[in-house]
């Protein structure tokens, strides 16, 4: 049971390790996300701090980058917002009118008539209290009451208006409300109907007096003598516009108060117009001894060195910076480069190379110096994943690479821009690599583009740092050289990656295997030579690579060397092997110069690169020669075609492909009788179209368009090879003699063509 279950969980899980798929790419992925988040919120202190508002501070703490003191900048933003309050409420255009004083000074008017109206009930009470006792019955209704009761006379002469006017205005007065006795009299004989009507009319004014004049307290009075001036005053009867005038000037109060939108604009602006406080790096923070106060807390975890631990926000914040950093490097692999992002080998190449330069930063970044940040490499993993992977994903590394630069360096823009330089300059540098010392001279590019960036920034900021140390860009551009020549063998061996410095040196005709086809096998060495040419003149005009074509086809015979003399090239004396020999026998000898060239590449390792054109550059071809005298001495037996191919596979690739058509152009025009243009045209494009029917280009992905091109560029250099020459003629006697000998000479051979 115990073995059953051990199997069923260990399974899955051997699978996963040994079959590639996109979940392991994903798992991937995954772990190059949480390495490099690490590396950017890694606390950038060795040792951490845990001291607390109060503590004494047991030692001096230098900012290591450059911080926002928030602390200070918002004690000076705080205090720059007071005072543009202060100075905003001198200003009158800044104070508006309070729709609440209109509604108190409503009160007021109905407080007024309040205590009109009590006055006037209680003596109407008491004066009917007293004409009750006299006469002896109940008291009498109020004259007042009744339909169609007079608004104007008074309507109760027995009253003492005087009295209730001065009772009136005391009640009045201890409510803060000044109106004289004479004004309240002229109430307190209306009716009940008429004094209604006047206090309906009265609110009226006093609230639209209150809400659409701007009284300020220095302009009360003033006010207060302009409402007897007022239009809707003015045009009341003579004893009503003096008691809603007296009444509407006791009511009325200051109704401006200061904008709450102006205030706070004034404080918003006044807040945005004072910078930001700055602590530099290198600046001490706090000093031995004193005490720790709230706006060094503040500094302390901004900058990481408290506890040791980031904040939550900091982390959320580089956690999405880097989640948008792998996405564009995704959507780019996507759309352009599908066979990176499917291959889990260049994808770990990619991340270890994107790793050391994060790496390098991260631990420029436990040093207190801000020039660290000016000789982290980015250049050299533009140049590491140009000759490795691709120049235009190299563009997109080095943009990804240099905005975690400026992250881990307190998101300065400087050091963006300075390994942007670095590493756009040395894309470009390597873009066509032609022997290793390039690389040399891709060093000096890489560091004068970093050195001119960090001059013009600092002449543009007046930065004396950049413009003094310069010459640190210089050095930026010697270590992305040094590192690129030191770990670029070894890249290409752990990953398997041919790249364009590795085909130089296999170019080289001093390689032991070319030395080895040079001297065993002249005749094909010479032969590859001419495919050589054919074969990167066609991969020039269909955009492949011209490089790999090149060392590809100068290797793809080299199993030729096993059985020199049995090849038609080698053979310089006449006498040919396969005449004594079976046409099947023959036909196993010619094919197995594959094979053993794949043995061959094997033993001086070979890039497989390189081993896919000796296997595959003639596909399953028929050797059609010895099938066809196989056939002949048969006599009306069957022979299997099969025994008479090349075993394969056929072409996987565009260059391979283009290797194929030249090999198989070189040799049959080579034994053209007259190799006229127009011959030379007609047996190249019939070689090409054999090749496509019988579906040997299949699996290339060349197109129709791309073998037009194909057969022009092979025309064009064939043509060069096999021009016409001029006949000499001949020259009886001694002058034939040294016609001969100034023909031979190298004058003699250039003015005869």
């Amino acid at each position: 049971m115990w073995a059953s279950l051990r199997a069923s969980v260990w399974e899955p899980v051997r699978g996963f390790l040994s079959r590639p798929s996109p979940a392991r790419r994903a798992a991937l992925a995954g772990v190059m996300y949480v390495v490099l988040l690490a590396l950017m919120t890694a606390n950038t202190a060795p040792d951490a701090l845990n001291w607390q508002v109060g503590d004494v501070a047991t030692r001096d703490v230098v900012a290591p980058r450059d911080v926002v003191d928030r602390y200070r900048t918002e004690l000076l933003r705080e205090q720059a917002a007071r005072e543009a309050v202060r100075e905003a409420e001198l200003d009158p255009v800044n104070w508006e009118i309070n729709p609440a004083e209109a509604l108190r000074s409503e009160e007021r008017v109905k407080l007024i008539f309040q205590v009109i109206n009590s006055v006037r009930q209680a003596a109407l009470a008491e004066l009917n209290a007293a004409a009750e006792i006299d006469a002896g019955q109940a008291p009498a209704a109020s004259p007042e009451v009744g339909e169609g009761a007079a608004s104007a006379p008074p309507v109760v002469p027995a009253l003492p208006w005087d009295r209730l006017a001065a009772e009136a205005e005391e009640l009045l007065s201890e409510q803060d409300v000044a109106v004289g006795a004479q004004v309240l009299k002229y109430a307190l004989q209306l009716s009940d109907e008429a004094r209604a009507a006047l206090e309906d009319r009265t609110l009226r004014i006093a609230s639209d007096v209150m809400l659409r004049r701007r009284i300020g307290s220095d302009d009360l009075e003033r006010e207060r003598e302009a409402v007897p001036t007022l239009a809707q005053i003015r045009s009341l009867p003579d004893g009503e516009r003096e008691f809603v005038g007296a009444v509407v000037q006791a009511v009325i109060r200051p109704n401006l108060i200061p904008s709450p939108e102006r205030m706070e604009r004034a404080r918003q602006e006044a807040m945005r117009a004072v910078a930001e406080v700055r602590v530099r790096e290198g600046q001490i923070i706090i000093r031995r001894g004193d005490p720790v106060g709230p706006e060094h807390i503040m500094l302390l975890q901004d900058l990481g060195l408290l506890d040791g631990r980031y904040s939550y926000g900091q982390l959320a914040g580089h956690a999405v910076l880097l989640l948008l950093l792998f996405s564009v490097v995704g959507v780019y692999l996507y759309q352009n480069r599908r066979d990176i992002l499917v291959s889990e080998r260049q994808l770990l190449l990619l991340g270890l190379i994107v790793l050391l330069v994060a790496g390098l930063a991260k631990v420029g970044s436990f040093i207190n110096w801000q020039g660290t940040a000016l000789l982290v490499p980015v250049g050299l993993a533009g140049l590491l994943v140009t000759l490795l992977l691709d120049s235009r994903l190299a563009i997109v590394v080095t943009v990804v690479l240099s905005g975690m630069l400026a992250a881990l360096f307190g998101f300065d823009g400087r050091y963006f821009l300075v390994g942007l330089a670095g590493g756009v300059a040395g894309v470009y540098s390597v873009s066509r690599v032609s022997q290793r010392s390039d690389l040399t001279r891709a060093g000096l590019i890489v560091g004068g583009a970093c050195f001119l960036m960090m001059v013009a920034l600092g002449l543009m900021r007046s930065d004396m740092f950049l413009i003094q140390y310069s010459f640190l860009g210089l050095l930026n551009g010697i270590v992305s050289a040094v590192g690129t020549i030191g770990l670029l063998p070894y890249l290409e061996a752990l990953f398997g990656i041919t790249s364009s410095i590795r085909l130089l040196e296999l170019s080289n005709p001093n390689h032991p295997l070319l030395r080895k086809l040079l001297m065993e096998a002249p005749g094909t060495y010479h032969h590859s030579i001419l495919v050589g040419n054919l074969a990167e003149a066609a991969a020039e005009v269909i955009g492949a690579d011209q490089l790999l074509v090149r060392v590809g086809a100068l290797y793809h015979d080299i199993g030729k060397t096993k059985r020199p003399y049995f090849f038609v090239e080698n053979q310089f004396v006449g006498e040919n092997p396969h005449d004594k020999i079976s046409p099947s026998l023959s036909t196993l000898i010619i094919i197995s110069h594959v094979r053993d060239g794949v043995e061959l590449a094997r033993e001086y390792k070979l890039p497989e690169v390189i081993v896919d054109f000796i296997r595959q550059h003639h596909g399953t071809d028929l050797v059609k020669y010895f099938y066809q005298k196989a056939v002949e001495n048969a006599k009306g037996e069957s022979v299997d075609e099969r025994d008479f191919r090349y075993p394969g596979p056929k072409p996987q690739s565009k260059e391979i492909a283009v290797v194929m058509l030249a090999d198989a152009v070189e040799a049959s025009v080579r034994s053209l009788g007259r190799p006229t243009p127009g011959r030379i045209e007609g047996l190249v494009r019939r070689i090409i179209k054999e090749r496509l029917e019988a579906g040997e280009l299949d699996e290339s992905d060349l197109t129709l368009r791309d073998l037009d091109k194909i057969a022009e560029a092979f025309v064009r250099v064939l043509t060069g090879i096999y021009h016409k020459r001029v006949e000499y003629p001949e020259v009886p006697g001694k002058d034939q003699e040294l016609q001969r000998q100034g023909a031979a000479s190298p004058q003699g051979v250039s003015a005869g063509r």
